[in-house]
C-alpha cells in the first residue's frame, strides 16, 4: 500500500517581522531565509520521514529542480515530478514574533497539470492505495472524476480555501482534513460539533478530520466521533504544522492503526514542528516521536 500525493511543490521566501505588514506600510525584515515548501511537498516530506511509502506527482520549473533532488534525498519517490518549462511556485512568508504566518501563493508550474498529466499519475495507483490532494494545483476537479473507480483512498485537505471548492465533486472525498476556517466554509457552521455534524450530512460517506491549532484536533464518521488534546509547546513558526499532522496522521492511517493512534501521532508531530523554524525543514523524522 502507498500514498499518491499529487499536489504543490513551491519555493518558499520567509521573512521574519515585527508585525504583519499593514497596507501602504513598507516594513523591514529581520531575517530572510529560503525554504522548500508548497503544502503538496511538505505533506510529502511528512509522510516519508513518518515512515510511509509516498510517491509524489507535481511539476517545477528549471529553477526548482533542486527541490526534487531534496525530495528523493528525504526518501520520496519523486518519479512523477516533471521539471517543465513554467516557473515554480513559491511562496512570500511573512513570520511574526509570535511564531504566527501571513502568506502569499504564486502558484507558477503547479498550475499547469493537463489531462495527460491526471492519467499518468493514475496509471500508478492500484486498489488500497492513498490518494492524497490539497488545492494548490489546477484540474482537481477531473483528478477526483478520474480516480473515481480505482479503488484508492481519497484524502482532500482543501487548503488554501477558495470558492472553487464548493463545486469540486466533493461527494468523491473520502476523508477531509480541514482547519476550521476550511470546515467553516464547507459547512457553513462556525461551532466544531456543527461544523462535523454538517459534514456528516452533506457527506454521509466521508470521514471528517478536524483540525483546531491549540484545541487540539477531533475526527468524525457516521459512527464515531474521537478527540485529542494539542500538546503546550512554545511556537517558534507555526508553518507547515497542518502539514505535519497530515503527514504523520495519514503514514499511521496507511499503517492500519487505530484512529485514536493516528491522531496522537499527528499532534505530537505538529507540536516539534512549531518549535522549529520553517516549513518542510521543520518536520520531526518519526525516531525523534518514539
Amino acid at each position: 500500500m502507498k500514498i499518491i500525493n499529487f499536489g504543490s511543490i513551491n519555493i518558499d521566501h520567509v521573512y521574519g517581522v515585527d508585525h504583519f505588514v499593514r497596507p501602504g506600510e513598507t516594513l523591514e525584515s529581520g531575517s530572510y531565509r529560503i525554504f522548500s515548501g508548497g503544502k503538496g511537498a511538505n505533506q510529502s516530506f511528512a509522510l516519508a520521514r513518518a515512515g510511509a511509502a509516498v510517491m509524489h506527482a507535481g511539476k517545477v520549473g528549471p529553477e526548482g529542480a533542486w527541490l526534487k533532488e531534496k525530495l528523493q534525498e528525504n526518501g520520496v519517490d519523486v518519479s512523477l515530478v516533471k521539471v517543465v518549462d513554467a516557473p515554480t511556485g513559491h511562496a512570500i512568508i511573512q513570520v511574526n514574533k509570535e511564531g504566527e504566518n501571513a502568506i502569499i501563493i504564486y502558484g507558477g508550474a503547479n498550475r499547469t497539470v493537463s489531462d495527460a498529466d491526471i492519467e499518468k499519475v493514475l496509471e500508478q495507483a492500484e486498489a488500497g492505495d492513498y490518494l492524497l490532494l490539497q488545492n494548490e494545483i489546477n484540474a482537481l476537479e477531473r483528478v477526483l472524476q478520474k480516480a473515481k473507480g480505482k479503488g484508492v483512498t481519497v484524502v482532500f485537505n482543501p487548503a488554501p480555501m477558495t470558492k472553487s471548492v464548493k463545486s469540486y465533486p466533493l461527494e468523491l472525498v473520502d476523508i477531509f482534513i480541514v482547519n476550521e476556517i476550511e470546515g467553516e466554509a464547507l459547512s457553513a457552521e462556525n461551532d466544531p460539533e456543527a461544523i462535523l455534524d454538517a459534514m456528516l450530512k452533506r457527506y454521509p460517506k466521508s470521514r471528517t478530520v478536524l483540525t483546531r491549532g491549540k484545541a487540539g484536533v477531533i475526527y468524525a464518521d457516521e459512527k464515531q466521533r474521537i478527540e485529542v488534546a494539542a500538546l503546550k509547546v512554545k511556537a517558534v513558526d507555526t508553518t507547515g504544522a497542518g502539514d505535519t499532522f497530515i503527514g504523520y496522521f495519514l503514514a499511521e492511517l496507511s499503517r492500519g492503526s487505530a484512529i485514536e493512534k493516528c491522531l496522537q501521532r499527528g499532534v505530537k508531530a505538529s507540536a516539534i514542528c512549531v518549535t522549529r523554524k520553517g516549513a518542510a525543514d521543520s518536520i520531526p523524522r518519526l525516531e525523534e516521536l518514539l
